[in-house]
């Protein structure tokens, strides 16, 4: 005996209540991960728009089926929100309030009292396309994530088309038409949508585990003031571009930084001005290099970049225009910011040693300071 749709969406409002309990105490409550987060909101969402959908046939329906449409819109928000996080990218604001608001305002024109599927077309295709997006996060991430991310994205991106053709079936046979009452009918949906969710559901305990290690891992390499790669997560991985001589055919420069007279500045506007000029030192560096390109906090006032690929005088350029964007950035309490000098060392497909390129480096910052500071200095060798 085939199950009728009332009967499918208690068994699915049922199965995401399940899920939400489960997935909060044995992800969220444990990781705290923000993917897990709004899977469960995601699935809260789902719960209470099916729930809504109950009340078809009874005078709540007026105001029912708009609100089940809305909800179930702000649960495919939510899923998109939660594949962006894997990439640490915030979901835009817009996203809350405009698809919903434009599925709210057709299913409320649209005769809700006694039409079931009330702004059928622009809720279709607003499931269509927010879980399409979510898809496209899921395939964007770097493959350093698990394996898992392929068949998540692939589920979700089946769903999206899915809810295409239900889209492209309404539009062309309405909702009584029989290829949509058939095959992408409320009951078909409701059942493949539990499918997925079961299936996906799993993957995605994997990915909040994941994302939690990553952001743990962030945490550990990360200077706590400026942001920055802290001293030993710099060594590594300077020392892993050193090995591989696909980046940029094993060549570069490696720029040591010192902030001068630095102690002055605490000793006269404060540790909390210092910090300032940290932090500003630090943001004039990222908004300088490329993303692919090491900074970091060496200790205490120095810094240190490496940057591959890059000649003897693209790298002066460089230490040149992030003294200029220091220099520019708004004095705090009349303090002007600390001028800076610079030790550059360059290396080849050879060099392996990473303390012996920042010596270098140190040798020519300590040349720099001797001919008076706020200014660059090479070194001869090639290391």
């Amino acid at each position: 005996m085939a199950l009728d749709t009332v009967t499918l969406r208690i068994a699915f409002g049922l199965m995401a209540l399940v899920l939400v309990f489960l997935f909060y105490f044995s992800a969220y409550r444990v990781t705290r991960s923000p993917y897990s987060g709004w899977w469960c909101l995601a699935l809260i969402f789902f719960l209470t728009g099916a729930a809504c959908f109950l009340l078809d046939g009874t005078v709540h329906q007026v105001w029912a089926n708009p609100a089940g449409n809305v909800l179930l819109v702000h649960g495919g928000v939510a899923v998109w929100a939660g594949a962006r996080s894997l990439r640490t990218v915030h979901p835009p604001k817009w996203a809350f309030t405009g698809i919903p608001l434009v599925t709210l305002i057709a299913s409320v024109l649209d005769n809700p009292a006694t039409n079931t599927w009330s702004g059928g077309p622009v809720f279709l295709a607003a499931m269509g396309i927010t879980i399409g997006l979510a898809a496209r996060e899921l395939w964007r991430l770097e493959p350093g994530y698990s394996r898992v991310r392929i068949p998540m994205a692939v589920s979700a991106g089946g769903l999206a088309v899915f809810y295409l053709f239900r889209w492209l079936a309404f539009v062309l046979e309405g909702q009584d038409g029989p290829t949509f009452t058939t095959v992408f009918g409320s009951a078909v949906t409701t059942l493949v949508t539990m499918v997925l969710l079961v299936v996906v559901s799993f993957s995605m305990a994997a990915l909040s585990s994941e994302q939690q290690t990553r952001a743990l891992r962030v945490v550990a390499s990360r200077d706590d003031l400026t942001g920055l790669l802290n001293r030993k997560a710099f060594l590594d991985l300077a020392a892993e571009q050193l090995a591989d001589h696909d980046v940029a055919k094993g060549s570069g420069a490696l720029i040591l930084a010192d902030l001068d007279h630095f102690k002055a500045v605490n000793d006269t506007h404060g540790h909390a001005a210092g910090d300032v000029a940290l932090q500003s030192f630090a943001g004039a560096c990222t908004a300088t290099v490329r993303s692919t390109d090491l900074v970091g906090r060496y200790g205490g006032e120095e810094f240190v970049l490496l940057v591959p690929g890059s000649s003897p005088e693209r790298a002066e350029d460089i230490a040149e225009e992030i003294s200029r964007r220091l220099a520019s950035a708004p004095p705090l309490n009349g303090m002007e910011m600390p001028t800076v000098s610079y030790g550059i060392s360059m290396y080849d497909s050879r060099t392996r040693n990473v303390e012996e390129l920042i010596a270098s480096a140190d040798a020519a910052l300590y040349v720099a300071k001797s001919l008076g500071r706020n200014r660059t200095a090479r070194s001869d060798r090639m290391m």
